[in-house]
C-alpha cells in the first residue's frame, strides 16, 4: 500500500529512497473516495479463487469436469472450498470450466486452487481441476493490451479486486473501503469493512487511523481480508485479519493481528504492511508482505488464515536503492510464481515515481529473478508499468483473472488524487507479462 520508507543513512523517519524527506509510499495523502494514504505500501490483490476443490484423483476430463471428490459449481454461483488440486490434476483439454461453465465466485487472487466449476479472481493462477492453468491471452503486436475505460467512483489507493457471483468487489485503503461493479468498468461506492478500527489496533500501533492496503482472498471455506495498521514513516506495524462467509451479505469478523513488526521487544528490520495471499499448487496459503527496510517477506498460513510457525522467508529487497520497494503480489501461472512489486515512491500526487516491476520463480518461496536473471533479493525486477505525461506514479499492483483475460489493477495520479486504473495484461512468448497501462 502506501509505503513507509525507513530513515536512510540515519536520517529521520519517512526518508525517500535517495535519503530525502519523502516517504516511499503513502503517508497522509487522502485519495478521493476517502482512502487516506497514511503510510505503508500495500499489496492489492492476491488470493485464491474459488474453483471447486478437486478430489485426490484429480485429473479432469476434457471439458473441465473435476475428478471424483471435486466439487463443481454446476450453476456457476457459489465458490468451492478452495481445496488443493488432486494429485493427478491436469487441466481440462478444452480449457473451460467444469459443468455449468465459469461458475464460482471469483476470489481475490488465484483462480480456483482446486478449481472445477471455475472462478475468476484477483490473482489468477487456476487450480488443478477443469480450467486452463495459463490464463490470459498471448501478446499480439497487432492487437496489444490496452487500459479499460472506467467510470463512476474511481478514487482509490492500493486497490485489489475479486469477483463473487456476478459482482466485482474492490477493496482499498480506508477502513478498509470498498466499491462494486457488475462489468469491471463502472464502479459505485460500497460500505466500509469496519465502522471503526478494531480495538486491538490502538494499543498495538498507537496513532494508526486509516487501515492500508487490504488484500482479499478465498480459502478454507471463507473470504479472508488482510489489512495493514501502521503510521507514516514507521515500521511499528501489524497486519490484521478478518473473515466472512459471503461478500454480498453479513459483517466481517475480526481475528486480530496475524503478524506484527516492532510491537514488542524485538528490533525488526522489516515492515508488517502490504499483505497479499497466494495459495500454492498444493493448496497451502502463504502471506507475502513488506515495505522498504529489509524488503519483502513470506510466511505460511493454515486453513483458518492464522500464521504457521515462526519462519520468515525473504523474497525481495533493494539493498542499493534505499530499500524502495513494497506491495508484493504473487500470481501463479503456467508453472511459475510471478512476484509483482512497486518500486520507488508513492502518494506524492503527480510527483510520485512509483512503477510496477515483476520477477518470477518456480517455487512460491523463491528464489525470484527478473527477465535478465537479476535476483529479486538484489533489486531485480523487470519494468512492467511506468507513468507518462497523463498518469503519474502507477503502483500497488494486483492481478485479476476475468473470463479468459488477465488484468493488472493499480492506482495512478492524473492530479493529486489516487485513481483506479485497470489494464489488460497479455503474456509474451517467454511467459512474461505485458501491460497496456498506464
Amino acid at each position: 500500500m502506501l509505503g513507509c520508507s525507513p530513515a536512510v543513512n540515519g536520517g529521520g523517519s519517512g526518508g525517500s529512497a535517495s535519503g530525502g524527506a519523502s516517504s516511499g509510499t503513502g503517508g497522509g495523502l487522502s485519495g478521493t473516495g476517502g482512502a487516506s494514504a497514511t503510510g505503508g505500501g500495500s499489496a492489492p490483490g492476491g488470493a485464491t479463487g474459488s474453483g471447486g476443490a478437486t478430489g485426490s484423483g484429480g485429473a479432469p476430463g476434457s471439458g473441465g469436469a473435476p475428478a471424483t471428490g471435486g466439487a463443481s459449481a454446476t450453476g456457476g454461483n457459489a465458490p468451492a472450498s478452495g481445496g488443493a488440486p488432486g494429485t493427478g490434476g491436469a487441466a481440462a483439454t478444452a480449457g473451460t470450466s467444469g459443468t455449468g461453465g465459469r461458475g464460482g465466485a471469483g476470489v481475490a487472487g488465484r483462480v480456483g486452487t482446486g478449481g472445477g466449476g471455475g472462478v475468476l479472481g484477483t490473482g489468477g493462477a487456476i487450480g488443478g481441476g477443469g480450467q486452463l492453468a495459463c490464463p490470459g491471452r498471448a501478446n499480439d503486436a497487432a492487437n496489444p493490451p490496452v487500459p479499460l475505460t472506467l467510470s463512476g467512483s474511481l478514487g482509490t489507493h492500493d486497490p485489489v479486486v475479486m469477483m463473487s457471483g456476478s459482482t466485482y468487489y474492490m477493496f482499498f485503503t480506508g477502513r478498509p473501503s470498498a466499491k462494486t461493479s457488475t462489468n469491471l468498468t463502472a464502479w459505485a461506492n460500497g460500505p466500509a469493512v469496519f465502522a471503526s478500527n478494531p480495538a486491538w489496533i490502538a494499543s498495538s500501533v498507537p496513532g494508526a487511523s486509516n487501515l492500508w492496503a487490504p488484500d482479499i482472498s478465498y480459502f478454507g471455506g471463507q473470504y479472508h481480508l488482510y489489512y495493514s495498521a501502521s503510521t507514516f514513516g514507521q515500521n511499528r506495524s501489524c497486519i490484521g485479519h478478518a473473515t466472512k462467509a459471503d461478500l454480498a451479505t453479513g459483517s466481517w469478523t475480526d481475528h486480530g493481528s496475524v503478524i506484527c513488526s516492532n510491537t514488542g521487544t524485538t528490533n525488526d528490520n522489516w515492515n508488517a504492511i502490504d499483505p497479499n495471499v497466494i495459495v500454492d499448487e498444493a493448496g497451502t496459503p502463504w502471506l507475502a508482505f513488506g515495505s522498504f527496510w529489509g524488503g519483502l517477506k513470506l510466511i505460511q498460513l493454515d486453513a483458518t488464515g492464522a500464521r504457521v510457525g515462526t519462519t520468515l522467508t525473504s523474497i525481495a529487497a533493494r539493498p542499493n536503492n534505499g530499500g524502495a520497494l513494497e506491495a508484493p503480489f504473487i500470481f501463479r501461472r503456467c508453472g511459475f510464481y510471478y512476484l509483482f512489486m512497486s518500486f520507488d515512491t508513492c502518494c506524492q500526487g503527480v510527483s510520485s515515481t512509483y512503477n510496477i516491476r515483476v520477477s518470477r520463480a518456480t517455487s512460491v518461496m523463491g528464489p525470484y529473478a527478473d527477465k535478465a536473471g537479476t535476483p529479486a533479493m538484489m533489486g531485480g525486477g523487470t519494468l512492467l508499468v511506468q507513468g507518462n505525461s497523463t498518469w503519474h506514479g502507477p503502483g500497488h499492483n494486483a492481478v485479476l483473472v476475468s473470463v479468459d483475460r488477465t488484468y493488472n489493477v493499480y492506482h495512478a495520479y492524473n492530479s493529486n488524487a489516487g485513481t483506479l486504473r485497470i489494464s489488460e495484461m497479455t503474456w509474451d512468448a517467454d511467459g512474461w507479462p505485458v501491460s497496456g497501462g498506464p
